[in-house]
């Protein structure tokens, strides 16, 4: 066994590990199990089948990956969890693998951040550069897209999607679609501004936040109907490829979107 794999774990022997990874005490890797180059499980990880995990992730004691969807109708049929590249995933953490009715599997992106006993359940896909803060939780068939943020408590409803770049609140509880940029607070979690600080960051101009703001205001702020915005946001979208991903979900919102 590899100096780098603390002699308590149990691993399975189909389990395919690089030969870079820690593995700390305790930890139990079933099978049909990968884990890349660099990655470090800190002890006290459980993975429990049919999971494939990237390069430069760090696992924090108690997570539990790849385990049985929370589904009455699952029948231990073979699903899986896919996780990419450079996330931090802290203690207690819980992503269970995809249905087989469903997606057959749920996808974890590159570079997020979960916080301690945040959860991520079946079926879902998370993008790149997210943060769940505590107790952060999406429900199955859940997608939440790039540098989106969860606050703590916040609770996302099954079958909604999060858009990209978007905050929700603490304990922040959404049953819609969340438009990409949005501040989201409340329940039923609803928009009430731009996610301005969080674009600023993230390197937005004043040009690129205003036709976003205009795009808002169409949305939110004026008594338009869905004919009306849909023609403002298609001759904003021309202007702005921002705008074109807000128009985008908009018409392909099959929950609808959260006003």
């Amino acid at each position: 066994m590899s100096n780098l794999i603390h002699p308590t774990a149990v691993i399975d022997p189909s389990a395919k590990i690089a030969d870079s990874v820690k593995i700390g005490p305790y930890t139990i890797i079933g099978p049909q199990v990968e884990i890349g180059e660099h990655s470090e499980l800190f002890g006290h990880v459980s993975i429990e089948r049919n999971t494939k995990i990237g390069a430069h992730n760090k696992i924090y004691p108690f997570a539990s990956l790849g385990s049985a969807p929370q589904h009455l109708g699952y029948k231990d049929e073979a699903t899986h969890l896919e996780i990419g590249d450079h996330n931090t995933i802290r203690e207690y953490v819980t992503i269970n693998r995809g249905t087989p009715k469903g997606r057959q599997v749920t996808k974890i992106g590159n570079h997020n951040y979960l916080m301690s006993l945040s959860h991520v359940a079946h079926d879902c896909t998370v993008g790149d550069h997210t943060i769940f803060a505590n107790y952060a939780a999406v429900a199955g068939f859940v997608d939440v897209g790039n540098h989106a943020n969860l606050g703590a408590y916040a609770g996302v409803h099954q079958f909604v999607r999060v858009g990209e770049y978007s905050f929700l609140g603490r304990g922040a509880k959404v049953y819609n679609d969340i438009l990409p940029f949005m501040l989201v607070t409340g329940n039923p979690g609803i928009p009430h501004s731009l996610n301005s600080v969080g674009l600023k960051r993230h390197g937005f101009d004043d040009a690129r936040l205003r036709m976003i703001k205009e795009a808002f205001t169409l949305i939110y702020l004026r008594r338009s109907t869905k004919a009306e915005i849909l023609a403002g946001l298609t001759e904003l979208a021309q202007k702005s490829s921002d705008v074109a991903v807000i128009l985008h979900m908009f018409e392909s919102s099959e929950r609808g979107i959260a006003r």
